[in-house]
């Protein structure tokens, strides 16, 4: 019997850009009410991270004329898993290239989905330094819990509307190593996946973009590790007016305790009570939900039914999507 030997050259997800186009309205949502810490404004972007990510930022909030989303940060395992993971791209339809001058990372190798989602892969990065006030005395801590909001403690995820569920699933098992947990096939098509480079059920997913272009903003989701926090946010949300989309609840799909909340900008936020389950088996199969019990146990497995927008939501909005995706495609190739 064959075995895929599993490639550990990826390590974590490191940050994910978000674009809005209520720039200070979206900063309040991020620093007061989920006590996000901001690192560095350079004008055009603002970098946060929460207060138990070890470096310059997790959230690069972009101005913009539309919501949605832009790069996507992965940190390599060493600088050798870097080099073997940019030759495994190289050697593909679709190369990337070098770039210089990140804020709060190195050199990185930018390449794109078969979606068109944009990507970095890097080793270096700079460590947030703490001032003496910022200083916890939990050694293992970046930063002292904040005073501030509901404060999430971690990045935890990014989920990704795309044309094709396989084939972007596919290539990031193939070229950088994922290994896909759970899926969900209905009628013979794959509609979703949840793919991971470490104990975490998901640290991506994809979902089918039935409504719009694919390369789109399904949501990103932040780690609170104590599923009574949403509470308090629940109620925080109905108080300041925010859109409360769904939850809190339980997700059959990762176990995860959840609530969507769409942040003033436009985007969809899930914050994640706990880690759901973790997985330390290496031969772990793919756990597959169909029509006999996705829309029973596997969406939502307590907590009340998640909206119809939910499966077709996203950012950009589809007319906006649209747009974007035309204009790229009239852009000169490099």
């Amino acid at each position: 019997m064959s075995f895929q030997e599993p490639i550990h050259d990826v390590a974590q997800l490191a940050s994910v850009e978000l674009f809005t186009p209520e720039f200070e309205e979206s900063l309040w949502f991020f620093h007061d009410v989920l006590g996000m810490t901001a690192t560095e404004d350079d004008g055009k972007s603002c970098y946060l991270r929460a207060f138990e990510d070890p470096y310059h930022h997790s959230l690069k909030l972009t101005r913009a004329p539309h919501a949605g989303i832009g790069i996507i940060g992965w940190r390599a395992s060493s600088p050798q898993a870097l080099d073997r993971r940019v030759a495994a791209i190289d050697a593909s339809d679709n190369p990337g290239k070098w770039v210089e001058n990140n804020t709060g990372y190195g050199r990185a190798y930018e390449f794109s989905t078969p979606s068109g989602q944009k990507q970095h892969l890097f080793w270096d990065v700079d460590y947030f330094k703490p001032t003496e006030e910022q200083k916890s005395k939990l050694l293992s801590r970046a930063q002292k819990r904040p005073l501030r909001g509901i404060p999430v403690r971690r990045i935890d995820h990014v989920n990704l509307l795309c044309k094709d569920v396989t084939r972007d699933s596919d290539f990031m098992m193939e070229k950088l190593g994922f290994r896909k947990r759970e899926n969900v096939v209905l009628g013979g098509d794959e509609l979703a996946s949840w793919l991971s480079v470490s104990a975490l059920v998901h640290e991506v997913a994809f979902t089918k973009d039935n409504a719009g272009p694919g390369n789109r903003l399904h949501h990103l989701a932040f780690w609170f590790g104590n599923s009574g926090q949403m509470l308090d946010l629940a109620d925080i949300t109905r108080d300041y007016g925010l859109k409360l989309e769904a939850g809190p609840g339980k997700h059959g799909v990762s176990q995860g305790y959840f609530m969507y909340i769409i942040e003033p900008g436009g985007n969809r936020i899930e914050l994640f009570g706990d880690v759901g389950y973790l997985i330390f088996d290496p031969d772990w199969k793919t756990r597959t939900w169909d029509e006999s019990n996705f829309m029973d146990g596997g969406a939502v497995w307590f907590g009340g039914d998640l909206p119809q927008d939910f499966f077709v939501y996203g950012t950009p909005i589809v007319e906006a999507a649209m747009e974007e995706n035309a204009a790229s495609e009239a852009e000169p190739a490099e």
